[in-house]
Protein backbone atom coordinates (compact mmCIF):
# COMPACT_ATOMS: atom_id res chain seq x y z
CA UNK A 1 0.00 0.00 0.00
CA UNK A 2 1.55 3.24 -1.36
CA UNK A 3 1.72 6.36 1.30
CA UNK A 4 0.66 9.58 -0.50
CA UNK A 5 3.46 11.50 1.73
CA UNK A 6 1.52 14.53 0.82
CA UNK A 7 -1.13 13.77 2.19
CA UNK A 8 -1.43 16.38 4.92
CA UNK A 9 0.66 19.02 3.30
CA UNK A 10 -2.70 21.09 3.41
CA UNK A 11 -2.86 20.50 7.03
CA UNK A 12 0.71 21.50 7.44
CA UNK A 13 0.33 24.75 5.61
CA UNK A 14 -2.36 26.17 7.39
CA UNK A 15 -0.50 25.22 10.94
CA UNK A 16 2.08 27.59 9.35
CA UNK A 17 -0.98 30.23 8.81
CA UNK A 18 -2.47 30.06 11.79
CA UNK A 19 1.22 30.78 13.78
CA UNK A 20 1.55 34.04 11.38
CA UNK A 21 -1.07 36.14 12.52
CA UNK A 22 0.07 35.41 15.90
CA UNK A 23 3.48 36.66 14.95
CA UNK A 24 2.60 39.34 13.04
CA UNK A 25 0.42 40.76 16.02
CA UNK A 26 3.54 40.01 18.76
CA UNK A 27 5.43 41.58 16.52
CA UNK A 28 3.53 45.10 14.97
CA UNK A 29 0.60 45.20 17.34
CA UNK A 30 1.28 44.83 20.83
CA UNK A 31 4.42 46.95 20.80
CA UNK A 32 2.13 49.59 19.34
CA UNK A 33 -0.07 49.13 22.48
CA UNK A 34 2.82 48.82 24.68
CA UNK A 35 3.49 52.57 23.20
CA UNK A 36 0.86 54.08 23.64
CA UNK A 37 0.65 52.37 27.35
CA UNK A 38 3.84 54.34 27.85
CA UNK A 39 2.37 57.18 27.18
CA UNK A 40 -0.42 57.20 29.25
CA UNK A 41 1.65 56.12 31.89
CA UNK A 42 4.13 59.28 31.56
CA UNK A 43 0.79 61.43 31.72
CA UNK A 44 0.06 59.98 35.04
CA UNK A 45 -2.42 57.09 34.32
CA UNK A 46 -2.35 54.37 35.88
CA UNK A 47 -4.18 52.24 33.46
CA UNK A 48 -1.09 51.61 31.60
CA UNK A 49 -0.18 49.17 34.31
CA UNK A 50 -2.97 46.94 34.10
CA UNK A 51 -2.09 47.37 30.05
CA UNK A 52 1.23 46.02 30.71
CA UNK A 53 0.13 43.19 32.60
CA UNK A 54 -2.19 42.16 29.81
CA UNK A 55 0.28 42.58 27.35
CA UNK A 56 2.69 40.32 29.74
CA UNK A 57 0.28 37.58 29.43
CA UNK A 58 -0.18 37.82 26.22
CA UNK A 59 3.20 37.51 24.98
CA UNK A 60 3.66 34.99 27.56
CA UNK A 61 0.60 32.83 26.11
CA UNK A 62 2.52 33.11 22.88
CA UNK A 63 5.29 30.29 24.05
CA UNK A 64 2.84 27.36 24.79
CA UNK A 65 0.62 28.63 21.15
CA UNK A 66 3.80 27.94 19.51
CA UNK A 67 5.24 24.35 21.20
CA UNK A 68 1.54 23.36 20.34
CA UNK A 69 1.46 24.39 16.83
CA UNK A 70 4.98 22.49 16.74
CA UNK A 71 3.53 19.66 18.33
CA UNK A 72 0.54 19.59 16.02
CA UNK A 73 3.12 19.86 13.09
CA UNK A 74 4.91 16.64 14.60
CA UNK A 75 1.40 14.84 14.92
CA UNK A 76 1.21 15.31 10.98
CA UNK A 77 4.58 14.19 10.89
CA UNK A 78 3.90 11.18 12.68
CA UNK A 79 0.66 10.04 10.11
CA UNK A 80 2.60 11.43 7.13
CA UNK A 81 5.39 8.30 8.60
CA UNK A 82 2.32 5.63 9.18
CA UNK A 83 2.56 6.47 12.99
CA UNK A 84 -0.56 7.81 13.60
CA UNK A 85 -1.72 4.91 15.70
CA UNK A 86 1.26 5.38 18.04
CA UNK A 87 2.74 6.22 21.48
CA UNK A 88 4.20 9.39 19.72
CA UNK A 89 0.94 10.69 18.13
CA UNK A 90 -0.63 10.11 22.62
CA UNK A 91 2.13 12.19 23.81
CA UNK A 92 1.56 14.90 21.01
CA UNK A 93 -2.00 14.92 21.73
CA UNK A 94 -1.29 15.43 25.15
CA UNK A 95 1.14 18.16 24.66
CA UNK A 96 -0.99 20.24 23.20
CA UNK A 97 -3.77 19.80 25.65
CA UNK A 98 -1.39 20.94 28.11
CA UNK A 99 -0.27 23.85 26.03
CA UNK A 100 -3.99 24.61 25.54
CA UNK A 101 -5.00 24.52 29.95
CA UNK A 102 -2.16 26.55 30.34
CA UNK A 103 -3.51 29.24 27.73
CA UNK A 104 -6.82 29.01 29.75
CA UNK A 105 -4.98 29.61 32.94
CA UNK A 106 -2.91 32.44 31.64
CA UNK A 107 -5.89 34.14 30.34
CA UNK A 108 -7.93 33.66 33.15
CA UNK A 109 -5.20 35.32 35.47
CA UNK A 110 -5.14 38.09 33.16
CA UNK A 111 -8.95 38.05 33.61
CA UNK A 112 -9.17 40.71 36.72
CA UNK A 113 -6.92 43.21 34.47
CA UNK A 114 -9.36 42.78 31.88
CA UNK A 115 -12.00 43.89 34.10
CA UNK A 116 -10.67 46.93 35.85
CA UNK A 117 -9.44 47.81 31.98
CA UNK A 118 -13.34 47.13 31.26
CA UNK A 119 -14.38 49.28 34.52
CA UNK A 120 -11.89 52.10 33.77
CA UNK A 121 -13.06 52.40 29.87
CA UNK A 122 -17.16 51.56 30.49
CA UNK A 123 -17.08 48.67 27.93
CA UNK A 124 -18.57 45.71 29.52
CA UNK A 125 -18.23 43.64 26.44
CA UNK A 126 -14.60 43.72 27.10
CA UNK A 127 -15.02 41.23 29.75
CA UNK A 128 -17.22 38.94 26.87
CA UNK A 129 -13.55 38.89 24.72
CA UNK A 130 -11.70 37.65 27.39
CA UNK A 131 -13.83 35.19 28.78
CA UNK A 132 -13.34 34.20 24.99
CA UNK A 133 -9.74 34.31 25.25
CA UNK A 134 -10.31 31.36 28.21
CA UNK A 135 -12.59 29.06 26.34
CA UNK A 136 -11.00 28.85 23.08
CA UNK A 137 -8.27 27.31 24.42
CA UNK A 138 -10.27 25.14 26.76
CA UNK A 139 -12.07 24.11 23.55
CA UNK A 140 -8.76 22.82 21.74
CA UNK A 141 -7.98 21.00 25.25
CA UNK A 142 -11.27 19.02 25.69
CA UNK A 143 -11.04 18.37 21.89
CA UNK A 144 -7.57 16.94 22.24
CA UNK A 145 -8.56 14.73 25.19
CA UNK A 146 -11.30 13.37 23.40
CA UNK A 147 -8.69 12.45 20.68
CA UNK A 148 -6.14 10.96 23.25
CA UNK A 149 -8.32 9.00 24.71
CA UNK A 150 -9.75 7.71 21.83
CA UNK A 151 -5.97 7.36 20.16
CA UNK A 152 -4.70 5.48 23.40
CA UNK A 153 -8.24 3.00 23.02
CA UNK A 154 -7.25 2.17 19.16
CA UNK A 155 -3.66 1.26 20.46
CA UNK A 156 -4.38 -0.55 23.18
CA UNK A 157 -7.23 -2.39 20.93
CA UNK A 158 -4.57 -2.93 17.74
CA UNK A 159 -2.26 -4.24 20.97
CA UNK A 160 -4.46 -6.58 22.12
CA UNK A 161 -5.22 -8.05 18.79
CA UNK A 162 -1.69 -8.61 17.74
CA UNK A 163 -1.33 -10.72 20.37
CA UNK A 164 -4.19 -12.59 19.84
CA UNK A 165 -3.33 -15.40 16.75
Amino acid sequence: MKRNLGSTLFLKVAVIFIGIPVLALCLFLLPQIANEANEALEKGSDVALVVYGILMIMYVSVIPFYFALYQSFNLLSYIDRNQAFSELSVRALKKIKNCAIIISLLYVVALPFVYILAEVDDAPGLIIVGMAMIFAPMVVAVFAAVLQRLLQEAINIKSENDLTV
